[in-house]
């Protein structure tokens, strides 16, 4: 399987325009207050917003902590190295473990490579959506299930993501603009593994923060499942010059209040000097603002097939510090 179909950037060329919208970013913009522990307790966010304070399924969001973890693959490491690496460097192992897997793909039963204090999370590739509202993939869906139910382990599945974009066959630009047909392909796929007993699957749908085009119609709530059918509403996005605020508020005020928040994709471009520690560090600011905000995957990576930029935490010797203060942050679970 070419790693290509596996990674979930698949259009994203170095001269391709990246997730996230608003306001360039600069070191000395202001950033939102930190939340006070009580805030999380109490369920406010900034500006005193009622926030979800429960969630997340069978991983559990527990409100005032955010499980840090990453998708890591670095060059001239194996998966197991990579994680060791980072573990070492950090301290402590991911807490989320992000892999990708295609649509044919046997879903894992066990993963030696992820510790007993992590979590899986896999990122499964969709078909377009007739291949499974019309049933011809129950078979498929179904033994998916069985598999991961036979794990017995809590395990993120973060089914057809990026769905708001132009660049993948379950997306609704390429089915014809039905945003409906989504909807129904997802509940499909998640009432075959409740049918199987796959109770130990939480739920994470996960849009773009910008969408493409840029259509009402392609709006990320028009992909919305319904609250039954989602645990974490997650949400990707790829820093140039925005901010995280610029990237990921909207979503934020749209869901705080329904479900626990996870970011499920993010990095940032290295443009030059401290530009990617201080975007690292702003990153960290916002999520502590934030006490809906569950989770953060970054990705960790400097081998993806369409893009020269190094994704990685350790690119400089400033990002891995700023990374490393971000992990070590009482709020970020180690």
């Amino acid at each position: 399987m070419r790693r290509r179909q596996l990674l979930g950037l698949g259009a994203l060329a170095a001269a391709a325009p990246l997730a996230g919208c608003g306001k360039e970013y600069r070191s000395d913009d202001a950033v939102p207050p930190v939340v006070p522990p009580s805030a999380f307790a109490s369920g406010e966010a900034v500006g005193g917003t009622p926030v979800v304070t429960a969630g997340g399924g069978a991983v559990p969001f527990e409100p005032g902590k955010v499980l840090l973890g990453a998708y890591v693959d670095l060059s001239g490491r194996s998966v197991r190295e990579g994680l060791d690496l980072r573990r070492r460097q950090l301290g402590r192992p991911e807490r989320i473990v992000h892999r990708y897997y295609s649509w044919e793909d046997e879903l894992p039963v066990g993963v030696p490579y992820v510790s007993s204090r992590s979590t899986l999370m896999i990122s499964w590739r969709g078909p377009a959506y007739r291949e499974v509202v019309g049933g011809g993939s129950d078979k498929l869906i179904a033994r998916a299930a069985r598999r991961l139910a036979e794990r017995g382990r809590p395990t993120l599945v973060r089914w057809a993501w990026d769905m708001n974009r132009d660049f993948y066959e379950w997306g609704g630009p390429a089915n014809n603009r039905d945003t409906a047909g989504y909807i129904t392909a997802f509940r499909r796929v998640h009432d075959i593994f409740a049918d199987e007993g796959a109770d130990n699957v939480s739920w994470v749908w996960s849009p773009n923060g910008t969408s493409r085009p840029g259509e009402d119609w392609n709006s990320y709530e028009h992909y919305y499942p319904g609250d039954e059918y989602v645990d974490w509403a997650g949400v990707s996005g790829f820093a140039q010059t925005q901010t995280p605020a610029g990237m990921f508020e909207e979503f934020y005020q749209t869901y705080a209040t329904r479900k626990p928040i996870m970011i499920s994709e993010v990095s940032a471009i290295d443009r030059g000097g401290r530009t990617k520690p201080d975007w690292i560090a702003s990153f960290r600011t916002w999520v502590k603002a934030h006490p809906a905000v569950g989770a953060a995957v970054w990705f960790d990576t400097d081998t993806h097939p369409t893009s020269r930029e190094n994704w990685r935490i350790d690119s400089t010797a400033a990002s891995l510090a700023a990374y490393k203060a971000m992990s070590n942050d009482p709020v970020f679970i180690g």
